[in-house]
């Protein structure tokens, strides 16, 4: 069964393993934008750590949970912001000011809105956590 976006499939499968309850949670799809993203969720402290699983060909992700997402997923489509724009999608898609973050593809890499806004980046949206 093929799906069509590997990031929207890990961050659901993420959300619901935290809703039952599971400690950890294996991902079948891994690339480096993924990682990237989770490395960025584990930093502000809303999963344990992972890692990354060889099998072959194939490469997994095995990820601790630690119970702290509330909700979590991607934004599609993927709005494009600029530097001064964050405002109108926290209010969108966090529930409250200086709750939670949006996760933003930059020239510069993978951050969370309040580390673009700080730097003067502009990006496209990819995922949000609180």
């Amino acid at each position: 069964m093929t799906l069509n976006d590997p990031i929207a499939n890990a961050l659901s499968l993420i959300l619901n393993c935290e809703k039952v309850g599971k400690k950890e949670c294996l991902l079948k799809n891994s690339s480096k934008l993924l990682v990237n993203l989770l490395s960025i969720l584990r930093d502000k402290g809303y999963i344990g750590q992972y890692n990354l699983i060889k099998d072959g060909p194939k490469q997994y992700i095995k990820l601790n949970l630690v119970g702290n997402i509330n909700k979590c997923g991607v934004i599609k489509p993927r709005f494009g912001v600029k530097r001064t724009g964050f405002e109108k999608f926290e209010k969108r898609f966090l529930p409250a000011k200086n709750f939670g973050f949006i996760i933003v593809s930059t020239s510069k890499g993978l951050m969370t809105h309040n580390e673009a806004k700080e730097k003067g980046f502009g990006g496209k949206l990819l995922a949000y956590c609180y």
